[in-house]
């Protein structure tokens, strides 16, 4: 309704100039004097004078009606004529200057937006932001499967989305995810949204959306980023948002890869983006490292160097930085990068803000110190040349490690508990996942679904009732639905059972109902598989290597086959 209020406020005065104008000509030439076609005096009265002046207003013309006027009457109609024209050229004139006014355009655009998201009918995801991380997020959330609606302060980087390639085109608006209408209108209480995930560009807006999402749609699941302590305290009081911080997450990394890099190389592993080549093992080495940039960033990459018991020696010219016993506060020269230690260093993670700065101190320090281990942060996706020309061991790219958070979060809450389970696990649960994925999926990323083991499906009420001497297995849904000779390309990651949890199930694990199963494996294998909620169920085909007879007349068939042997 917004567009209609709006143009009803803007074309006021000219309405209003139309309206004054056919009045004073309808009153006009109904009471001048005239002559009849018998030559006696005679008014047009006020429905003639309306009939006449609502085609000569227009221009159109059908001459003088009942009869001929007198002069004074044309004298008038020219009159009316002219100030007709005056009148809608001005409206005219009006309405071109709106539909150009990008107050207009953004109302027109929102209420189309608006009008798309309500009769959506499919689940969609609701991403608030389209910078880097959102950019990345998206084509992800396409990758795996879920359409998108994307709200952006921006409009450049909206413009941006109409040139990119989707499958199953994102929903878009330029507008602020501050205000409550905004994320009404982008379907923040849709019953097919599925998440709303805010990527903004600092913490104070994050905070603002995603309390403000929480608080249109209590029951609506939330994944914020946000990078400072403040934020994060201000966002963790609210049970249905979910925080990542990518700054935290890449420090937990570095410190997994100390400690258990087979751990780090499998989680990296599941939450990449489908269908890419695995991540490599980092191998980092412990020892001396010299941290240039001391900022938030920093701080966390110092924290997971001191929990795996190497040293460091950070560098950041900012003087309000708290002064600390292996900071240095000065500018990154070489005279102050040999000050850090940088000869007998390990290592170098260049964090800054600047990319700029990033690169001169990764080239001052090598100049130095050759055998270093080179990690970078890249800040702009403009300078990922730059950057790659570095030819560091490790980027961190911030857009990345947030896609493959909220992914992790948003395929299931089964991939988390087992990531969770894989954190604590202590024995070779690593190495296990890590040879079968291989034998799986050889050197990519899998897809990841997962299969419900519900009753109430027909496919999978026929399984559960075919042969109780011999039930469904896990081995069962790995089969090819229409060759049993063929195996399909995926493992069980995890089976769920009430609160039980299987990790790596094997395959002659027995199924019940309400069973969850995690699967990993090619692209569109679920297709496949999710083959057996169909009604009849393909288990009898996987099992016998026979087609059953389905209809009834070739049911009684085989039935009357089977009596006379």
């Amino acid at each position: 309704m917004e567009p209609f209020f709006l143009i009803l406020r803007r074309l006021r005065r000219p309405l209003l100039a139309l309206i004054g104008t056919a009045i004073i000509s309808v009153l006009g030439l109904a009471n001048i004097p005239g002559v009849d076609a018998n030559g006696n005096p005679a008014i047009l009265g006020y429905f003639h004078a309306f009939y006449v002046m609502t085609f000569t207003a227009t221009t159109v013309g059908f001459g003088e009606e009942p009869y001929a006027f007198s002069e004074a009457q044309r004298l008038w109609v020219i009159f009316s004529i002219c100030i007709s024209v005056t009148s809608w050229a001005y409206t005219l004139a009006v309405i071109f200057h709106m539909t150009r006014d990008p107050t207009f355009r953004a109302a027109i655009l929102r209420s189309h937006f608006s009008t798309r998201v309500r009769r959506q009918t499919e689940p969609f995801i609701l991403v608030i932001g389209y910078g880097q991380s959102g950019t990345v997020l998206a084509q992800m959330l396409d990758r795996i499967g879920y359409k998108s609606v994307i709200v952006e302060l921006q409009a450049d980087r909206v413009a941006r989305i109409e040139t990119q390639e989707y499958l199953r085109a994102p929903l878009f608006v330029a507008a602020d995810g501050r205000w409550p209408e905004t994320l009404v209108d982008a379907g923040v209480t849709h019953p097919q949204c599925q998440a709303m995930v805010v990527l903004a560009g600092d913490d104070d807006t994050t905070q603002a959306v995603a309390i403000g999402g929480s608080t249109l749609n209590p029951n609506l699941r939330i994944i914020a980023r946000a990078r400072s302590e403040m934020a994060v305290a201000n966002l963790e009081s609210f049970q249905r948002i979910e925080i990542v911080n990518p700054y935290e997450t890449f420090a937990f990394n570095l410190g997994q890869d100390f400690s258990s890099p087979e751990k780090l190389r499998v989680r990296e592993w599941l939450t990449g983006l489908p269908g890419a080549k695995r991540p490599t093992v980092l191998k980092l080495p412990i020892g001396h490292w010299v941290i240039c940039g001391f900022g938030r960033f920093g701080h966390y990459v110092a924290k997971a160097l001191t929990r795996a018991d190497a040293s460091w020696t950070a560098i950041d010219n900012n003087p309000e930085l708290a002064a600390e016993p292996s900071l240095l506060q000065k500018t990154y020269s070489q005279e102050t990068l040999s000050e850090a230690g940088i000869e007998r260093a390990v290592g170098i993670v260049a964090c800054t803000d600047r990319d700029a700065i990033n690169l001169a101190a990764i080239r001052r320090a090598r100049v130095l110190n050759r055998d270093l281990f080179v990690v970078v942060r890249q800040m702009h996706a403009s300078n990922a040349s730059l950057v790659e020309a570095t030819n560091a061991d490790l980027r961190f790219i911030q857009a990345d490690v947030t896609s493959h958070e909220v992914r992790q979060l948003i395929t299931s809450p089964l991939l988390s508990r087992f990531l969770q389970a894989l954190r604590a696990d202590t024995g070779d649960l690593a190495q296990r996942t890590s040879a079968q994925l291989e034998a799986t999926v050889e050197d990519r990323v899998p897809f990841l679904w997962v299969f419900r083991c519900m009753e109430a499906f027909p496919g999978l009420r026929e399984a559960f009732a075919y042969n109780p001497e011999a039930p469904l297995k896990i081995g069962d849904l790995l089969v090819y639905p229409y060759d049993p000779s063929r195996n399909l390309q995926a493992m069980a990651l995890m089976l769920v059972r009430s609160n039980e949890e299987v990790l790596l199930p094997e395959a002659h694990t027995i199924l019940q109902t309400g069973d969850h199963i995690l699967f990993a494996g090619t692209k569109d294998v679920d297709v496949l598989q999710k083959l057996h909620y169909l009604s009849p169920s393909p288990l009898p085909l996987i099992r016998t290597g026979v087609e059953p007879p389905r209809s009834w007349v070739f049911r009684k068939l085989a039935a009357w086959r089977t009596a006379a042997r």
